[in-house]
């Protein structure tokens, strides 16, 4: 049997959430180009991966309703986070903690039947922007800002980061970057996610796992990345330069290359368009042309294709949102793929027990302590 490095190419699990072929992602059977083309709506998107079908006008009336009465956070969970505002403390750690203690505040949190599950996924979905929005203010000495029952989601995230209503714009950009950050198939967190739900835990634990495993700078981590390379070339004032040096010292390019796309990244091509929209005409264009020209630099010298998380720190730094936030906002989205394969694991359920390839010595000899020879290295 080949085993590849990082399970490449390794098939763990049948699914009917979403996925890549030919390089083309779709949720579902739909793909990504249908969705963003016909401005599918976030909620609409959430609505696919649990359902495995697109939500009637009603069916998406009443969903969208079902998510806002279960936006609030309550004081128990605001005190927490007060809490833990420190100084240096990662802001996915935070997520964790918070997502975590949900759990604990949830009193019907260990009933694992369909309804009280889907009322759990509901309110995970629901009260990851008020979380990710309360942090951002609680750390600046400012309050939360309450959710709205008259804003859609997004508009409603955007609004309690700062108080004020989001413009059309603001809200279509973030709404679309959300729906391309919903889902990816068996990508590291979403992997974790099953591995977790596959035990038949609950569905706290999986999403904390999940969110534990995105923190990462090889995974979600790797947005946050991008923009302080942005401001780093800003500040040193040549792009080439600056690249030559860190591809010269063996140092990894983050926002570039992919395990599954080889030639695009179908979800860059709209981020980018949305960076270009953001930015045109403003101050914030820097942003857009030190991207253009870092990718157009590593795409010549590495021939490496920019993944979602490149234009995306521009989207979101012009959107306002602080970049150790970026990852959250990820979060805030692909939840709800985690949410539908969590649910898909539960109910196809079989413990996820891989086994290893052993590559160490064999037949080894027990030595009394007494009798051990120091084989530490002098340094």
């Amino acid at each position: 049997m080949e085993i590849k490095g990082g399970l490449q190419d390794t098939i763990a699990c049948d699914t009917r959430i979403s996925s890549i072929i030919d390089e083309t992602l779709s949720y579902a059977g739909y793909t990504i180009k249908e969705l963003v083309d016909n401005e599918a709506s976030f909620e609409e998107v959430i609505f696919l991966l649990w359902h495995l079908r697109l939500p009637t006008a009603a069916e998406l009336a009443d969903f969208s309703a079902d998510l806002r009465s279960h936006m609030a956070i309550d004081a128990a969970v605001e005190t927490c986070l007060r809490i833990q505002c420190r100084e240096n403390l990662h802001p996915m750690s935070v997520l964790r903690s918070t997502v975590s203690l949900l759990g604990v505040f949830d009193k019907d949190a260990e009933l694992t039947d369909n309804a009280s599950t889907y009322l759990q996924n509901i309110k995970l979905q629901a009260k990851m922007p008020t979380i990710v929005a309360a942090f951002s203010r609680l750390r600046q000495g400012l309050d939360p800002i309450p959710p709205r029952h008259d804003l859609s989601f997004t508009a409603n995230f955007l609004y309690m980061l700062d108080g004020h209503e989001p413009t059309e714009t603001e809200i279509k950009i973030l709404d679309m970057a959300l729906v391309l950050h919903a889902d990816h198939e068996l990508n590291a967190s979403t992997f974790a996610a099953r591995v977790c739900a596959s035990t038949l835990t609950d569905v706290y634990s999986t999403i904390t796992t999940a969110i534990g495993t995105l923190k990462g700078s090889l995974h979600g981590g790797a947005n946050e990345r991008v923009f302080e390379m942005l401001v780093a070339i800003d500040e040193h004032g040549n792009a080439e330069e600056y690249l030559q040096a860190k591809l010269d010292s063996k140092e990894k390019i983050m926002g570039f290359g992919h395990r599954v796309y080889t030639t695009v990244d179908p979800r860059q091509q709209y981020l980018k368009a949305m960076a270009k929209e953001l930015t045109e005409g403003t101050d914030k264009a820097k942003w857009y042309n030190i991207s253009v020209e870092v990718e157009t630099f590593i795409r010549e010298k590495k021939g490496l294709i920019p993944n979602v998380d490149f234009y995306s720190a521009t989207v979101y730094h012009c959107l306002g949102i602080d970049s150790d936030l970026f990852t959250m906002i990820f979060a805030m989205s692909r939840v709800s793929g985690w949410l539908a394969h969590t649910y898909e694991q539960k109910n196809n359920s079989r413990l996820m027990r891989p086994r290893s390839n052993y590559v160490g010595e064999l037949g080894l000899v027990y030595v009394p302590i007494e009798a051990r020879q120091d084989t530490r290295e002098v340094i």
